[in-house]
């Protein structure tokens, strides 16, 4: 289902039912931009060009009630298409360019949006692509390129032949190569704005990549930071790079000479943590058959790292407590104490100020261990770094002479960088090694993505609304829903290669009701 379904007829339906078969015009464009010069500029151009009728305005409000005014006046059957060129902020009233979106969609109107914005961004990107936007301008731009813009919505959008355009000689190549399109297919917000490249030495830190600006704060506190000996707290998501940046810290230090140790807290079974950090004499219990160094003692003079802190057992914080006020450390089954020159770096991807309250952490460590909070933002909160780090990991899994490598099309692209990557920049790693293992050599479409990227693919919210016209002489609801159901399988099928179990995750169903319903509507033979 693609994200332009919201729209209740195309040009074409509009033609028949209102008996225009024969004439050419093209549905209305709507302006809305409170720079008059501009408005009045992008009105004249595009009038000329295409010859088609611009109505400007300066402002949401005003345009959303001409709109009004125009639905009531036509009926259900004559309803026409137009296309939306608007900005998304406006500097009277708050309005916002999305919302006027929203708004008309919400009353029925039938089009397809451009929306323009002074202040490009990845989450203004996003949102766009979420309601159906059809392109994304970033302004200043040539109007040319709107030019082809709006005879792109019209001609793979509205379904507006390329005959109807006038001025075909400038427009020639515009229009042939639209002409030759599917009518499925699609146009993407990131096209000429997000593509993948490599990243350059300033992108690069310590094995980590990152050009967004949280990310550039992270690198100025570890440099800050480093040559200190405070005690550094890490806080993050899982797969965020936290280990990253204490090995940073440590290498950037007067210690990195010396061990740098890491422990993961959460991985060792709680009745063995204590004798893992603080070692053990002979004897101390079954199977201690030596005396033992624990890792703080082998982190003298470096660096100890404890990952997943917020997993340590209370009685184990206590004395964890200890050796950050006294510095000194005592093996299990010793009365002796060794004192330690040791930099603590902590990390966690839990929320401690939650555990204090809940009584699951010590209020007092929390504090000793939070001296130099450093907080690394999950993957989807600086989505523009993902094309960089694409990059970085193709150039780490293909091979030197290149035959595995793979490329990805505009509509992948978008899928990669709008979802949500619950498991950070490891499960992107992981991603990135996957494909080169196992389509290396070719380009990635949309279809080679595992389902649950398909699943979360950006569409419009009216999607499932509004999809036809009820005729003044009624359906066959039995046959009509039977045909939708139709669509909806070859669609899936056609979107996961005809891979069933994929395509039934899509249709959130059985795999084998899936292929019952094929068996039935006589296509099984499908791949």
């Amino acid at each position: 289902m693609n994200d332009f379904q919201y729209l209740h007829t195309s040009y074409e339906q509009v033609q028949v039912k209102s008996g225009l078969n024969n004439q050419t015009k093209i549905p209305d464009v709507y302006l809305v931009e409170d720079d008059h010069v501009l408005g009045v500029t992008i009105k004249k151009y595009l009038e000329k060009k295409l010859g088609l009728t611009v109505h400007f305005f300066l402002s949401p409000n005003e345009c959303l009630l001409e709109l009004d005014k125009k639905i009531k006046s036509e009926t259900v059957v004559n309803q026409s298409p137009f296309c939306l060129i608007t900005d998304i902020s406006f500097e009277a009233g708050g309005s916002d360019g999305l919302l006027l979106v929203d708004l008309l969609k919400e009353r029925g109107h039938h089009f397809v949006s451009i929306v323009m914005t002074g202040f490009a961004s990845i989450e203004t990107a996003i949102n766009a692509t979420k309601k159906g936007v059809f392109h994304y301008l970033t302004k200043p731009f040539e109007l040319e390129i709107l030019c082809d813009l709006v005879t792109k919505a019209f001609i793979k959008k509205l379904n507006v032949p390329a005959s109807a355009f006038s001025e075909l000689e400038s427009n020639q190549s515009v229009l042939k190569s639209n002409a030759s399109l599917s009518q499925n297919g699609a146009t993407h917000l990131f096209q000429s704005k997000f593509k993948i490249e490599a990243p350059t030495a300033d992108d690069i830190f310590c094995g980590m990549v990152g050009r967004s600006k949280s990310m550039k704060l992270v690198f100025e506190r570890i440099r800050k930071v480093a040559a200190s000996d405070s005690t550094v707290f890490i806080s993050g998501p899982s797969g965020t790079g936290k280990e990253l940046v204490a090995n940073a810290l440590h290498h950037l230090s007067t210690r990195r000479t010396h061990n740098m140790v890491s422990v993961n807290c959460g991985a060792i079974p709680s009745e063995l943590l204590e004798s893992e950090l603080f070692g053990h004499e002979k004897g101390a219990f079954t199977g201690a058959i030596s005396s033992r160094k624990g890792r703080f003692e082998m982190a003298h003079r470096g660096s100890i790292f404890l990952d997943e802190i917020g997993d340590m057992p209370l009685l184990l914080q206590v004395k964890l407590l200890r050796v950050l006020q006294n510095r000194v450390i005592e093996r299990v089954g010793s009365t002796e104490t060794t004192e330690i020159d040791v930099r603590i770096i902590t990390a966690t991807h839990r929320n401690l100020e939650e555990s204090v309250s809940e009584g699951n952490f010590r209020e007092d460590l929390y504090y000793r261990l939070n001296v130099i909070p450093i907080k690394i933002p999950a993957l989807h909160e600086r989505r523009e770094d993902i094309p960089l780090m694409i990059s970085y990991f193709l150039s780490k899994f293909v091979s030197a002479d290149g035959r595995n490598n793979i490329e990805f099309d505009d509509e992948t692209l978008e899928l990669l960088i709008g979802y949500d990557w619950p498991g950070n920049v490891r499960e992107l790693e992981n991603l990135i090694e996957r494909l080169v293992i196992l389509k290396g050599g070719n380009q990635i479409k949309s279809s080679d993505l595992p389902a649950k990227f398909l699943k979360t693919a950006p569409q419009s919210v009216e999607s499932y609304k509004n999809i036809i016209s009820l005729p003044s002489d009624g359906v066959d609801l039995k046959q009509v829903l039977s045909d939708i159901e139709d669509s909806l399988i070859n669609q899936a099928l056609e979107i996961t290669g005809g891979n069933k179990n994929q395509a039934s995750k899509l249709l959130t169903m059985n795999r084998t009701t899936l292929i019952e319903k094929m068996k039935k509507k006589g296509f099984l033979q499908l791949n």
